[in-house]
């Protein structure tokens, strides 16, 4: 009787497709191409003699026998590693800084696939204005930075860009004939400087009434009816709503969300990798 045995190179990629549900950010995530992630596939279902993906033009789900096999090569995974992990003479740790605006709801599930990606990496993370922790970067305080595209700069990898509004709570009313009420962050917050400026460009008379320190903070005086906030859709607190078209607002720009990096190692490399994944996939919804 011929002995099957399982590629783990393979059954990696089919857990990376089945988690973030995409070729293309299975392929992100492990740092090759998205021809790659579906040979891999391949050779793992003609192993195993049976279908695990359904693959359409719109969507990719498991099969019957995909979601069957899941836990078991989730479970397959953390041996393999335990096993690595075992040699290996000390615990690895990689330093990243995220935005503030950057670091939204998703963040535990971002945490969470660097984990997945590598569970015996020590993973220290640090939330802060993308000025400050670019700052930190550049001090080599941080092995690596996920942060706003930050103005003087022209280094970084763009993972994603992310669409802003002018957000207030549902029952919120500009008083005719006043400045407009902003909450926001203080300096040197890169969004606070780009709404400021559009406001300034458009002519639009507008005053701080709220300085949050941080994007939780501003949330909580929009929806305590303090003002409007410039803000991502994917930050928003509950109920908030867009009052840009309804006051006449001028339009915010698209942001992109840039990856400073300098690690060198394939381990932290991958696990940036797969943080890149998860976030394009939280981004796009």
């Amino acid at each position: 009787m011929t002995t099957r045995t399982l590629d783990i190179d393979s059954v990696r990629a089919f857990l990376h497709i089945a988690e973030l549900g995409s070729f293309t950010r299975a392929a992100e995530a492990m740092s090759t191409t998205q021809g790659a992630i579906s040979l891999r596939l391949k050779r793992l279902e003609d192993r195993l003699d049976c279908r695990l993906i359904e693959r359409t033009p719109r969507s990719v789900q498991l099969s019957a026998r995909g979601a069957a096999f899941l836990e078991r090569a989730r479970e397959l995974m953390e041996t393999h590693d335990r096993a690595l992990a075992a040699f290996a003479s000390s615990r690895q740790r990689l330093t990243i800084g995220i935005s503030d605006h950057v670091a939204g709801p998703e963040l535990p599930a971002l945490i969470a696939r660097m984990n997945a990606q590598d569970p015996h990496l020590l993973i220290d993370i640090r939330i802060g204005s993308s000025g400050d922790l670019l700052q930190s970067f550049d001090r080599r305080e941080l092995d690596a930075a996920l942060a706003r595209l930050h103005v003087g700069r022209s280094d970084g990898e763009v993972i994603a860009e992310e669409k802003f509004g002018w957000f207030a709570s549902p029952g919120w009313q500009h008083r005719a004939g006043e400045p407009l009420p902003i909450a926001t962050m203080p300096e040197p917050c890169g969004v606070r400087a780009m709404a400021s400026r559009i406001l300034d460009e458009a002519g639009v008379a507008w005053t701080e009434t709220f300085v949050g320190g941080g994007v939780s903070a501003v949330s909580a005086a929009v929806v305590a009816g303090l003002g409007i906030a410039a803000l991502s859709p994917r930050m928003l607190p509950l109920g908030a709503v867009d009052v840009g078209p309804r006051l006449g607002l001028p339009d915010l720009p698209r942001l992109p969300v840039l990856l400073h990096s300098r690690v060198t190692d394939d381990r932290s490399r991958e696990a940036l990798a797969a943080l890149s994944a998860a976030f394009r996939s939280a981004v796009r919804g």
